[in-house]
Order: C-alpha cells, then structure tokens, then sequence
C-alpha cells in the first residue's frame, strides 16, 4: 500500500515536473497523446479511488501516471498543470485553505462522495464519547492524539480543537500508516488511544470504533470529497470529463472498493481491476454526459 511516502517539496516538484513531461513537445497535449496524470495522497479512499480511476482509463488506452505527494504540493501541482486531476478535495472546511489559495486555478469536476466526516476517534471501549472529557482523562490516553502527516488538513483543524477545548494534549504528527498501526496495537491491547480520523475509512470496518461528539462544532458537520482539475481541463478533455463528473460512490461501494485494495498490498491497479470487473455497468455509466 502506497501509504507512507512522505516527499518533500522540492523533490515532488522534480517528480511532478519529469512525469508530466516525457519528451513531450512544446505545443503537445495530453489530449492528444491520451495521457494523464493524477495526483493522490496517502489516505485510503484517495488510494482507492485513484487506483480505480487508473485501471478504467487504462483499459480505454490512456496512458495514466500517478503521483503520489503531501496536500500542499498536490494542490500547487494542480494549480501549476502539473499533475491534470486530484481526487481527494474535502470541503467546505478540511481542504478551505488550499481552496482560498489555489481556487482560481482550478475548476471542480464533481462529488465523489457527500458524507464525509472528521473527528476524533477512539476505540468503543473507552468509557468517554465527547471531546470535552478528554482532559479528564489525560494520563489514560499519554496525554496524546495521534496523527497524520502535517500538511493534511485535519491536522490543522486538530490544533483548532485543541485551542477551543483548551486540551492539555500533544498532536502527535505521523503518517495514515503510522496512525493506523498505533490504533491497531492500542486496540489489540485493549489500551486507550485518540486518534485522527475520518469516515469513510475502512478502519470502521475493521474495528468497533466511535466518533467522539464535538459540542462546539470545531471539526464541522458532514462535508464533500470532490475532484478537482487544472483551470480549463474539463474543456481540453470532453471524452473524459463526464467521467471524473460522474465518479460518485456510496458506502457500501466506496468500503468494499476500499477493503480491497488495502487487501493487496502492491497489488493496488490489480485489486481496482478486479473491482471495476465486478461493478463494470456502474463504472462504465461514468463516462456518459
């Protein structure tokens, strides 16, 4: 799974620069060599959703690269044209400050999904469920919320819950990956632990898990996934737009695709293709206007 690469800016500009060149002539277009390059970050239903996106195009005949980044550097490379597409948009508040720096070079293409959550997770046996109890149970947890990678946006609104709540916490900054192995070794020792989280996740599936309320509202109410391109692609590519357009899922879809290629390790474009095989009349209905 291509979870826990982290890459500093200076290189994903190197990356994003060489992947979407490719010898390609001054004056060539994507459109016109079938090529596309997609930009994801390492959270699962972006890894999901992208591999999947991949495989489809692939078997239409385009050449698709993924390059995998941070939010920040994603955005910018969306912004700049060089990567087309990014999948993982969270609005209004997760992604708010990239969309405020970045929004009038892009142009959003559709919902991927429309319930998607944030929130401080902890495992059902921990005896509290609102974040306003954490404090009194500080020892209990270490004093800690454990994290994902800095740039992400949750990170940010965590800080602002930390600051509203007044919690006497550290953010530990750390990778899905990272977040993921904690949970399960806490969880597998029945030890308590607060993490950052959002649905969807396969992590609900996977473990008995709740979402601890937020009184103040901090981490908002549900919020969109949706797909962003550069500023003009969707007129640049009319055969493919409708796609990225329609690419919508629900959580029974969206979980099982999920399941699946968190299932195969390394085998991600196998796994995606092995589902788009099973769901083909949904999947195929994307690319109709």
């Amino acid at each position: 799974m291509k979870r826990n690469i982290l890459v500093v800016a200076s290189l994903v500009v190197a990356i994003f620069l060489a992947s979407c060149s490719g010898g390609q002539k001054k004056g060539d277009s994507k459109e016109a060599k079938k090529e596309v390059t997609i930009a994801m970050v390492n959270w699962i239903e972006c890894i999901a959703n992208t591999h999947l996106a991949k495989v489809v195009l692939e078997e239409r005949g385009y050449d698709v690269e993924l390059v995998n980044a941070d939010v920040a550097p994603v955005f910018a490379a969306v912004a700049k044209g060089d990567a087309d597409l990014f999948m993982e948009v969270w609005e209004p508040i997760t992604h708010e400050s990239y969309i405020e720096k970045f929004g009038s070079q892009v142009e959003h293409l559709g919902t991927v999904y429309d319930d998607g959550r944030l929130a401080l997770i902890v495992p059902e046996y921990v005896s509290i469920n609102s974040i306003d109890e954490l404090n009194s149970q500080k020892d209990k947890f270490d004093g800690q919320i454990i994290g994902i990678n800095p740039g992400a946006g949750i990170m940010g609104v965590t800080e602002q819950v930390i600051k509203d709540y007044d919690l006497d916490f550290e953010l530990v900054a750390s990778s899905e990956a990272g977040m993921l192995a904690s949970l399960k070794k806490a969880y597998d020792r029945k030890e308590w632990i607060a993490v950052t989280g959002w649905k969807p996740h396969t992590k609900f599936a996977r473990y008995d898990l709740k979402l601890l309320k937020d009184p103040k509202g901090t981490m908002g109410q549900a919020e969109t996934i949706s797909v962003i391109a550069t500023k003009g692609w969707s007129e640049a590519n009319p055969e493919l737009a409708p796609f990225f357009k329609n690419f919508k899922m629900n959580d029974d879809q969206l979980g099982s695709l999920m399941v699946a290629i968190e299932n195969a390790p390394g085998q991600e474009d196998k796994a995606a293709l092995n589902w788009y095989k099973e769901n083909k009349e949904l999947v195929d209905g994307w690319f109709n206007n």
